[in-house]
């Protein structure tokens, strides 16, 4: 089953003025964390960033709609949803600069970043599973489902059918969000799949598969929440929430290179979501320009102090990017670390730091 949910009114929605506006404040703090965390990488602060502009709205909503028990799976572009599930942003700046995750310890039910597209998607259905079996056999009561993000890129890949099967196959309480921002580097979504959609896709495994405005941020937290119940009943499912990449894949990346094999889209589709759900939440009466200039400064500050501790902490050791693999090194890896050695004899090692 395939629907879109547009804009409703606030009342109209399962959600209180209180809820709606920290949905605003979370989308503002996206925003802002996105805009900084770009600059700081134009300046040679850490080595590469994937901008999600235009998709706080479908990120943002999907966080919001998680309990605090339930786990993220999440990729390198999904950190709105991170920030949402108050990740220190200073450990998602650190991890930028080469530190581990969660550098600060903040426990949160989050998977590391996947870097390597769709890996995620077998080890959320492998975690539904487990759920499945402490309950079953374990005898421990649980309640909780994961939640595995992914772009419409990743739909391609052989993780994706063979995670998505296991799911079906073993009733994993496993949601599978495909944020669909039609693009998957250089590649538009209609020139990767000849499916009409990618929640269809869902029905091949066994069960639902749903789209949602992802533009539209209430939108998307009521849809994910309701696939997140259903999981928790056993029923996985898969939501494509449609977005739009409004800028570069990465930093490293020129989409001017690319841009005119872009299809038509509705506006929908494409116009800010920050720009929308403020206009949204003016027109129901349950944001003024007082609090916006509040949340504003509120994010300012957070910034800046995120920035201030990513900095002063003190720089890894390079011969860390050794440890944690081989118990021996091979003969490859250890003219690579003798390199190092002549390299660090020559150099600071403080500008290794970014």
């Amino acid at each position: 089953m395939n629907r879109i949910i547009g804009e409703r009114d606030l009342s109209e929605t399962p959600f209180s003025p209180e809820e709606a506006r920290a949905t605003y404040r979370d989308m503002v703090r996206a925003r802002a964390f996105d805009e900084r965390a770009l600059a700081l990488q134009r300046r040679g602060w850490m080595s590469s960033w994937p901008p999600y502009k235009g998709q706080e709205g479908s990120q943002v909503g999907a966080a919001l709609a998680m309990d605090d028990d339930d786990w993220l799976f999440p990729t390198y572009r999904s950190n709105a949803m991170q920030i949402a599930r108050d990740v220190p942003m200073s450990d998602i700046l650190l991890f930028r600069r080469g530190r581990p995750e969660f550098h600060s310890g903040h426990e949160v039910p989050n998977f590391p970043q996947a870097v390597p597209i769709a890996t995620q998607i077998p080890h959320a259905a492998g975690a539904g599973m487990a759920m499945n079996y402490r309950e079953e056999v374990g005898g421990a009561e649980e309640n909780h489902a994961a939640l595995c993000y992914f772009g419409d890129g990743a739909t391609s890949e052989g993780d994706f059918h063979e995670g998505l099967n296991f799911a079906g196959v073993f009733d994993a309480p496993t949601v599978f969000f495909c944020e669909n921002n039609e693009w998957a580097i250089s590649l538009p979504r209609h020139r990767q799949t000849a499916s009409d959609t990618i929640a269809q896709k869902a029905e091949a495994y066994g069960f639902e598969g749903v789209q949602v405005d992802g533009n539209d941020p209430l939108a998307v937290r009521e849809t994910v929440s309701e696939a997140l119940d259903s999981a928790r009943d056993g029923d996985p499912v898969l939501v494509e929430s449609l977005t739009y990449r409004q800028g570069a894949h990465t930093t490293s990346d020129d989409p001017s290179q690319y841009e005119e094999t872009a299809r038509e889209l509705p506006d929908w589709r494409t116009a800010d979501p920050l720009e929308r759900y403020e206009e949204y939440l003016r027109e129901q009466d349950v944001l003024d320009d007082e609090f916006v200039a509040e949340v504003e400064d509120e994010v300012d500050a957070e910034l800046d102090e995120a920035v201030e501790r990513a900095e002063s902490v003190e720089p890894g050791d390079p011969h860390d990017v050794f440890d944690r693999v081989y118990a021996d090194l091979p003969p490859n890896l250890r003219e690579q670390k003798a390199w190092l050695d002549s390299f660090l004899g020559e150099n600071d090692v403080q500008e290794l730091d970014h």
